[in-house]
């Protein structure tokens, strides 16, 4: 292998999990003509967030080494609904979401992608063109026994749980994606190997050359537990404000910071090895988070914006200041609401029982004061300062 292959696949390597096989994709490498590098995403939420960009990351960094790249919307394959991690039959999108939320992702992608250098498919352009004979050959190169090694679909047959046919076909058509497309390399999260593996076996079927697959891993969310999600309330948004971005990254634990520094962050390894170093001898974790928060903040906004953000993180957060700008929310309180409802009720967290937590937490003020009980019943009259967390606040006025 030359020395140039080494050093492209060095960098290929941080920030990845596995590479299969990596000696094939060392070989395309070493043809030295431009690849083509394909990642599917359906659009089931009209949003993007920085777990989204791990894999999007990888493919700015092939395109900066030169190959091509498919920013792949499923909007076929939306229709079906992917079963992966799923222990229910997902239900399917309705063409309207897919068509509005296709659009919010190609805005939000160019945030990160060169759109001179990025091809936006859309997998309808050839799965809606396969006959009903097409789909039965398609279906006819992968069998029942090796779809239920794939492991949410093996839980779910032991647990007695349904599998609708027409899951199985959601593997088999993203497979058909990298036959449409030529691919010779396709990227995912961890959680889509097994249909990134059906892929090279579509690929070979109808004798298309196999493509080698890159996996990255699934970011945590600000919890540092689950995987970064909208629905768990855990994620940042690449569109949120700069000051909310600032806030929810700075959040983070201590530990968390260099899972985040090490899928996130575009520095040298040997930058942030040495930002290890200088915690262990002394400096404030804090500062260097300051740096990840900077380069986050600057790329998805500019380096004004992350300046700003951060002199608003100070003054407000290290000087505990409540913000002048508080959004306000009308709540009819009657005569009085337990703390946890309310918590709910002016959207400050998902579920009471995550309410309460936050209580038990002493997460939670009222003007600033410490809320300890959660079973407090909040009857003011006036309005007043509602916060959870540091960076949570709004300002409520009984109704």
């Amino acid at each position: 292998m030359s020395q140039s292959v080494s050093g492209v696949m060095q960098q290929l390597l941080r920030g990845a999990d596995e590479i299969i096989p990596q000696a094939e994709l060392e070989e395309k490498l070493g043809r030295g003509t431009p690849l083509e590098v394909k990642a599917g995403f359906d659009p089931t939420a009209p949003d993007l967030h920085l777990g989204h960009t791990v894999l999007i990351n990888k493919l700015r960094q092939f395109q900066m080494l030169g190959h091509n790249v498919t920013f792949l919307i499923g909007d076929f394959t939306g229709l079906i609904g992917d079963p992966t991690g799923k222990s229910a039959t997902r239900p399917p999108l309705t063409e309207a979401e897919i068509k509005q939320n296709a659009v919010t992702y190609q805005e939000q992608v160019f945030k990160i992608l060169d759109p001179d250098q990025t091809s936006v498919r859309f997998n309808s352009e050839w799965m809606s063109k396969l006959s009903s004979a097409d789909m039965i050959r398609l279906a006819a190169n992968y069998t029942v026994a090796r779809m239920l090694e794939r492991d949410d679909f093996s839980k779910r047959y032991a647990n007695n749980q349904p599998i609708a046919i027409h899951e199985f076909l959601y593997p088999l058509a993203q497979g058909y994606d990298s036959v449409a497309l030529k691919a010779d390399v396709e990227l995912g999260g961890t959680d889509q190997k097994f249909n990134l593996l059906v892929g090279r076996e579509i690929q070979k079927a109808y004798g298309v050359p196999q493509q080698a697959i890159l996996t990255v891993p699934i970011l945590e969310g600000l919890d540092g537990v689950q995987k970064m999600s909208k629905s768990l309330d855990n994620y940042i948004g690449i569109t949120d404000p700069a000051n909310e971005m600032f806030g929810k990254l700075m959040s983070v634990s201590d530990d968390l910071m260099w899972r985040y520094f090490e899928l996130l962050s575009f520095r040298p390894v040997e930058e942030v090895q040495n930002f290890q170093q200088q915690i262990a001898e002394g400096t404030n974790p804090r500062d260097i988070k300051f740096l990840l928060c900077d380069e986050i903040v600057t790329r998805f906004h500019d380096a004004a914006a992350a300046e700003a953000a951060k002199a608003d993180f100070i003054q407000r957060f290290q000087k505990n200041a409540i913000p002048d700008d508080l959004s306000e929310v009308a709540i009819t309180l009657g005569e009085g609401m337990a703390i946890a409802n309310l918590i709910k009720e002016a959207q400050l967290c998902p579920s009471t029982s995550e309410a309460m937590r936050m209580v038990k937490q002493g997460a939670v003020k009222i003007n600033a004061e410490k809320v300890s009980d959660p079973k407090q019943i909040i009857a003011e009259t006036d309005p007043f300062v509602l916060q959870v967390g540091k960076r949570k606040f709004v300002r409520v006025v009984p109704g």
